[in-house]
């Protein structure tokens, strides 16, 4: 048995804040004590009296002054769009014809998707990211790259098989059988396999028939635990496009209603254009609309009203997320820098504090695991990240007259990269540093 005790600041939510002031939402300890044993957390709480606790062969790591907190979640990117990252388009459509879908045809190759495979975990490890959600291609290879990958590293990941059958290259089309088969081979080969969750992933209505919709609702019915991740009302011209492709439903949401997609562990990327009717379906529903805010900047979509959704008589629930490759950084603090900008834009605030709840615990809970990652507390998964808000010459003169945590935490948000991560914690092994 390993039993490693890391010492340092730490910090935890028990809940979403209130406000600044809430310091009933969050542990916060200065000088603190994180005990793990085969990849758990078994005690936490002052150094000293988590020490008393410790065996005598327990490997001590001292990371003061720095913040450790759990790892990072990533609520929506997309494996195969490595490449795609800094694209240059004039919008959605654009950037998916142009750019997207021929990337995702190289995808077929096994030996392509296991490279990038390599290179997509590394950089989430570099940016404290412990969990994510991603896409894969349409091809099985891609879901079984991205799966071993998972694997080899530990680290719990959602992630599906792509399902499209029309509205884009012909590389890049399964059929409604295939999707089916296919989805249903990757669950078995995967899910439950290591830490892998298999979601259920229909690209978004455009790019399904409404055969392939039904096999999609097949699955669902027969996986009713599994995960469901699509996208919705990202841009002005989906959304027409769509509701133009299903002229008997309501609106956008209500197609994937329809076919039994809106449910509690239903992942909807974007829903910046949610009518009210919407809103009160996804919400009646418990699904999850996930914020991308550096993609919905730089596809110029639009602004995603989280503060307005969530405030609502009938709230919706949130995520959040980098959306690679259209989002442009990899990194959760650079996410909720711009999420901080959008809600400004909008004439709202978003605070330090429910910045970090949004990217932990606030993202396990919209995933339904935090139970397992997500928090510090005791029983749950030692995935961590520390975090160094003196990382740059330009952060350390300005944590000269940082006085509070708020504050620490706000300058690692809008300074902060990959440099500010000094190390990140998979299952309680030390990963990032045995990066080249």
């Amino acid at each position: 048995m390993t039993t490693t005790l890391l010492r340092g600041r730490l910090l935890s939510f028990h809940r979403a804040p209130l406000s600044l002031a809430d310091s009933q939402s969050y542990l916060y300890e200065e000088d603190g004590g994180l005990l793990v044993e085969d990849g758990l957390i078994t005690a936490i709480g002052l150094y000293a009296d988590v020490k008393a606790k410790a065996a005598e062969d327990t490997v001590e790591i001292d990371h003061r002054p720095h913040l450790i907190m759990p790892g990072f979640i990533d609520m929506h990117l997309h494996f195969p769009q490595m490449q795609v990252i800094a694209s240059y388009a004039a919008n959605l459509l654009e950037w998916l014809n142009t750019y997207t879908f021929p990337e995702e045809c190289r995808f077929v190759e096994s030996a392509h998707a296991d490279r990038i495979a390599t290179h997509f975990y590394d950089e989430l490890i570099r940016h404290g990211t412990t969990t994510a959600v991603a896409y894969c291609s349409v091809h099985k290879t891609s879901a079984d790259a991205f799966f071993a990958e998972a694997m080899r590293r530990n680290m719990r990941m959602v992630g599906g098989k792509v399902m499209m059958d029309r509205n884009a290259p012909q590389g890049l089309l399964d059929t409604p059988e295939m999707g089916y088969d296919e989805t249903r081979q990757v669950i078995s080969d995967w899910h439950g396999k290591g830490r892998n969750h298999v979601a259920i992933t229909p690209r978004f209505a455009i790019t399904s028939t409404p055969a392939q919709m039904e096999a999609t609702s097949a699955l669902a019915r027969e996986f009713p635990d599994l995960h469901i991740q699509t996208h919705l009302s990202e841009n002005h011209d989906e959304i027409r496009f769509t509701c133009e492709l299903y002229p008997d439903a309501i609106d956008y949401t209500d197609i994937y209603a329809r076919y039994g997609l809106l449910g509690r562990k239903s992942l909807f990327g974007h829903c910046i254009h949610l009518s009210e009717r919407e809103a009160d379906a996804m919400s009646e529903a418990g699904a999850v609309a996930v914020h991308c805010p550096t993609s919905n900047l730089f596809l110029g979509s639009g602004l995603f009203p989280l503060k307005a959704l969530a405030r609502r008589e009938k709230p919706v629930r949130i995520g959040v997320a980098t959306d690679i490759g259209g989002g442009s950084s990899y990194s959760m603090l650079r996410t909720m820098d711009e999420a901080y900008k959008i809600q400004q834009l909008l004439g709202e605030r978003l605070n330090p504090l429910e910045s970090y709840y949004l990217m932990t615990r606030g993202n396990a809970e919209a995933l339904s695991l935090a139970d397992r990652i997500g928090t510090l507390e005791p029983g749950t998964e030692a995935d961590l990240v520390v975090l160094d808000a003196t990382a740059t010459p330009a952060m350390a003169l300005k944590m000269e007259v940082v006085k509070t945590l708020p504050e620490e935490l706000f300058l690692l948000q809008t300074m902060g990269d990959d440099r500010a991560i000094a190390e990140t914690y998979v299952a309680g092994v030390a990963l990032k540093a045995g990066l080249c």
